[in-house]
């Protein structure tokens, strides 16, 4: 089964930094875009950024600036730097990848289980 496991949240202060990781891994033939979402209490989950597997990227618009997205292909993992963090962008945050798995003809959407980012003094 392919699964996506995060890493990396935590309490920062407003002002600070943090990378988050997520890995795939199990039966993969290939992953084309990966991206991370947020969900703060009582919002919708919306996307943070996203990268296709040739390396574009796109960004929300409240965090273009303060946020990278990157990837490892080899390692079949995205990482999420934020940087000036504001008490706004405390949120589960959520990989998400488009995965073809092996012996299957078509991609599907996997999710990770969340990781809590809370940016707080």
């Amino acid at each position: 089964q392919v699964q996506l496991v995060e890493s990396g949240g935590g309490l920062v202060q407003p002002g600070g930094s943090l990378r988050l990781s997520c890995a795939a891994s199990g039966p993969i033939f290939r992953i084309n875009s990966m991206a991370w979402y947020r969900q703060a209490p009582g919002e919708q989950r919306e996307l943070v950024a996203l990268i296709t597997n040739g390396g574009g990227t796109d960004y929300a618009a409240s965090v273009k600036g303060r946020c990278t997205i990157s990837r490892d292909n080899a390692k079949n993992t995205v990482y999420l730097h934020m940087n000036s963090l504001r008490p706004e962008d405390t949120a589960v945050y959520y990989c998400h990848a488009a995965v073809q798995p092996l012996g299957s003809s078509n991609f599907k959407a996997y999710w990770g289980q969340g990781t809590q980012v809370t940016v707080s003094s």
